[in-house]
C-alpha cells in the first residue's frame, strides 16, 4: 500500500475534506482552527502512519497552529474508499506524554 500521508495530502489539497463528529469535539476542546490543521498541509511532519486500521487507513501528524503550538492532527481515508480526507482528531499534545520534539512518546 502507498504511503498514507501523500494521499491524505491531496486530498485535503484539492478540498475533498472531512470533519468526524468527535473530529469537531477534540477541536472545540483544544481551540483548534480547520483552517490551520489544512494550510500548508505539505509542511506537516509524519509522527505515525497506520496503513492497516480497521476503520482505514490514517496518519498522525504534527502541525502547527498561526501562534506556533504543537497540534498532533489523525487523519483518514474511510476503508474501502479513496476519499475524503476525514480529520479524526486533533489535539494539543501533553508534554508528560511526548518529548520535546512532540514526534516521540515518552517511555
Amino acid at each position: 500500500m502507498e504511503l498514507v500521508f501523500p494521499l491524505v495530502a491531496g486530498l485535503i489539497e484539492a478540498g475533498d475534506v472531512l470533519v468526524s463528529n468527535h473530529g469537531y469535539d477534540e477541536l472545540a476542546h483544544d481551540n483548534i482552527r480547520v483552517r490551520d490543521l489544512v494550510k500548508d498541509i505539505r509542511a506537516a511532519q509524519v509522527v505515525e502512519e497506520y496503513p492497516d486500521y480497521a476503520k482505514g487507513p490514517c496518519v498522525l501528524l504534527l502541525q502547527y497552529n498561526t501562534a506556533g503550538n504543537p497540534v498532533h492532527s489523525v487523519w483518514g481515508i474511510p476503508k474501502g474508499f479513496s476519499r475524503p480526507a476525514v480529520l479524526v482528531t486533533a489535539y494539543r499534545p501533553d508534554p508528560e506524554k511526548w518529548d520535546a520534539d512532540w514526534l516521540r512518546r515518552k517511555r
